[in-house]
């Protein structure tokens, strides 16, 4: 629009605004989290790759905000990471795009996970070696 991208992003809803309108299409309510930053967890065969996304303030999408984002490699707590791959093996996957939102404590709230989802951009901006974790997955069908 305007020559700049578009998109739906999440928004603030109180109960009062969901009225019976929701049921001509598809509609997905989470508990909102107050949050420091967000983590996209890319996982490829059994590695995994996190970035903290950061937004200005008072940001609830960061995908609202590409312009204005710091990216950060992070560790994946371990519990997180064990999780990351059980739900892979439950769905038969190898790769899957996790989003979680994390507290100012430093918690970890899972959001979503994309079977197909956006890495690319990560591998320049937090300097993590997706790419060539995907080929030797392709190539040799692990990633270690």
């Amino acid at each position: 629009m305007g020559g700049e991208p578009a998109g739906i992003w999440a928004a603030s809803v109180e109960p009062g605004e969901i009225t019976d309108a929701v049921s001509t299409c598809a509609h997905l309510f989470q508990a909102q989290v107050p949050k420091s930053g967000d983590v996209r967890a890319v996982v490829v065969g059994e590695q995994v790759f996190c970035a903290l996304i950061t937004a200005p303030p008072g940001v609830l999408d960061w995908r609202s905000e590409y312009r204005n984002l710091s990216y950060e490699p992070v560790d994946c707590p371990e519990p997180v990471r064990a999780a990351l791959l059980r739900f892979l093996g439950e769905f038969g996957l190898r790769f899957g795009a996790f989003d979680f939102a994390v507290t100012p404590e430093g918690e970890w709230w899972f959001l979503e996970c994309n079977p197909n989802g956006q890495w690319a951009w990560l591998e320049h901006a937090a300097g993590l070696p997706i790419t060539s974790a995907i080929a030797d997955l392709l190539e040799n069908g692990e990633t270690e």
